[in-house]
């Protein structure tokens, strides 16, 4: 081999090498960045999750809630369950309740304020892991009282369908994703809030939908990707430099 060919050899590498190393390297602060973000994200969840809750937000100011500035905020408010056909919603397990470790349901209500709208519930848990209808309704029938109760809970917003979730049973009334908008337009529930609440209270007794405290886990393994992007930029460096060595011995 020519020493010119030798030398575009080396300069082929060299660039190769740095340009690995710096897209690596950037991976790295990158996912530093990304866990600054996530500290930041528990630190508010933890703080709206520790607040006193307020009462929900007039239905003027609906339109403005959003996720980002209202997701978990805590809520109480009167409102009558509606006697309408509930949705329920599979779940195997749960990040935001340390109580569900088995598949299940989550119970979905409409319910009426004192001003006339209509405002989606999830009244809890029920572990049917067979999805017998007889059984939820059974189970939801005690929560139908026609009288209004004081309600406490989370503030929500809907999910909606991916392209690999399956696709609801209107039949049993079973759906896969909480996209309240849709499964109101089934079941005929008329107009809704455009969030849903997770109730935290009361917790009725019996063998109905059990609601209770959220406590939300993020993963937060941001460092460790970090010090493995890092590691691999290091790695392309002292293989390079190992292969320049070699390269200039022979």
């Amino acid at each position: 081999m020519s020493a010119a060919a030798r030398g575009r050899g080396v300069i082929g590498m060299t660039a190769f090498a740095l340009v690995m190393t710096a897209i690596l390297t950037g991976l790295g602060f990158w996912q530093l960045e990304r866990r600054d973000e996530k500290h930041a994200l528990i630190a508010m969840l933890n703080a709206r999750l520790a607040a006193e809750p307020v009462p929900l937000p007039p239905p003027a100011e609906w339109p403005k809630l959003d996720a980002a500035d209202d997701e978990f905020r805590r809520v109480r408010f009167t409102a009558t369950f509606e006697n309408k056909p509930d949705a329920m919603i599979y779940t195997s397990s749960s990040a935001v309740r340390g109580d569900v470790k088995t598949p299940g349901a989550w119970a979905f209500l409409p319910a009426r304020l004192e001003s006339g709208e209509q405002v989606v519930v999830n009244a809890g848990f029920m572990p049917n892991e067979m999805q017998d209808r007889a059984k939820e309704d059974r189970a939801v029938a005690p929560l139908l009282t026609g009288k209004p109760q004081t309600l406490t809970g989370y503030l929500r917003f809907p999910e909606h369908p991916g392209l690999f979730t399956a696709r609801q049973n209107e039949t049993t009334r079973l759906w896969f994703v909480r996209d309240i908008v849709a499964i109101a337009a089934a079941l005929n529930w008329g107009h809704v809030a455009p969030f849903y609440v997770d109730l935290e209270t009361p917790v009725p007794a019996g063998a109905g939908p059990k609601p209770g405290p959220l406590v939300p886990k993020l993963r937060d393994n941001h460092l460790q990707y970090a010090i493995t992007w890092f590691g691999l930029a290091l790695a392309v460096l002292g293989t390079f430099g190992f292969w320049l060595v070699s390269r200039r011995r022979t």
